[in-house]
């Protein structure tokens, strides 16, 4: 079955689920996850996304976050390219880390903010990995510590969330608190982690509920809200979509892209294909991954099978800085 799409656009909120291969467990000690939360603290800082919940578990982790500056595939390839580089240095293992590509939703704010939030936050303790509230305001692997200032997280916005419980940050984070414990008895939530039409109409009793009515309802697993807002993101990425088809009807397939790289890097075709380590055909080669990559939206995997290297290889290099600006870099002609 084909993969869909990502939905993204600067200031889109997603849910974002990343899980272990096989049930692997990516984070084994303090370090590994202290290792995940410095990257994506990281992401933060430079407002590549913003961050309100956040929840590590064994074999997978939840982040509440909004896009900024960066899409969100491009600020979760330099996150979990990172991470799982040095994983797999600390634990002298070898491939890969997680299963597939990460999920993500695409989410309305209202009232889908406040309710994920809770929903991420009470996950160790639907787990059993903590007993009790008290458990939670000051257990170190999710944002609810620091919301109720317990604990710190410097890529973390409380501020957001806070804003929306009262005027003082005492009585915000008291009444907060009072709204997780409160979500402790609503269990699983299906009309969140179930699908496209669960999501979209707000639970299985209003699935059943337009059902009888026999109302035609948008719905999509890629999107939790309402009818309307689902409607509004695919109009939107209906738009990008016939953008991106009449822009790519212009690009140059990977082969041009080489000569014209090679050329402007006054170095033979051959050598930038080859597996030189000299620094100006690495230089080169790093000019072509992330010319591909970033301005031409090839994936990684293909931009590897052309020059007979690993996808890793490729994402490393288009993650590396930028030797020159790419877009100056482009107006010469291809």
């Amino acid at each position: 079955m084909p993969r869909h799409a990502r939905l993204d656009s600067p200031g889109t909120l997603h849910h974002v689920i990343g899980r272990g291969i096989a049930e692997t467990k990516i984070f084994r000690t303090k370090k590994d996850r202290e290792d995940f939360l410095r990257r994506v603290a990281k992401l933060c800082e430079t407002g590549a996304i913003a961050m309100y919940a956040w929840a590590l578990m064994d074999t997978h982790f939840h982040l509440l976050v909004r896009t900024g500056k960066e899409t969100l595939s491009s600020s979760m390839r330099k996150l979990l390219t990172g991470f799982v580089v040095n994983f797999n240095k600390r634990h002298k293992r070898y491939g890969h880390l997680f299963q597939n590509r990460f999920k993500s939703i695409v989410c309305e704010e209202e009232p889908y903010l406040l309710e994920l939030t809770r929903y991420i936050h009470l996950n160790p303790l639907r787990a059993g990995i903590i007993k009790d509230m008290t458990e939670l305001d000051t257990y170190r692997w999710t944002g609810h510590g620091v919301i109720v200032g317990k604990s710190n997280h410097t890529g973390q916005d409380k501020d957001t969330i806070l804003a929306y419980f009262g005027k003082t940050e005492k009585e915000a984070q008291r009444r907060y608190r009072h709204f997780i414990e409160q979500g402790i008895t609503l269990g699983t939530r299906p009309d969140l982690t179930g699908g496209g039409l669960t999501r979209s109409a707000g639970g299985w009793a209003e699935v059943a509920s337009i059902r009888r009515r026999r109302e035609p309802i948008p719905s999509d697993e890629r999107i939790l809200g309402s009818g309307a807002f689902v409607r509004s993101i695919l109009a939107e990425a209906g738009k990008v979509f016939d953008d991106t088809l009449n822009w790519k009807a212009s690009l140059p397939d990977l082969p041009t892209l080489s000569k014209f790289i090679a050329r402007k890097e006054n170095i033979n075709l051959s050598s930038l294909l080859s597996g030189s380590r000299r620094r100006p055909i690495t230089q080169a080669r790093r000019i072509l991954c992330q010319m591909a990559v970033k301005k031409f939206r090839y994936t990684g995997a293909s931009v590897a099978r052309y020059l007979g290297v690993t996808t890793s290889l490729v994402n490393r290099m288009v993650n590396e800085k930028e030797i020159t600006d790419l877009d100056e870099y482009l107006k010469s002609s291809l």
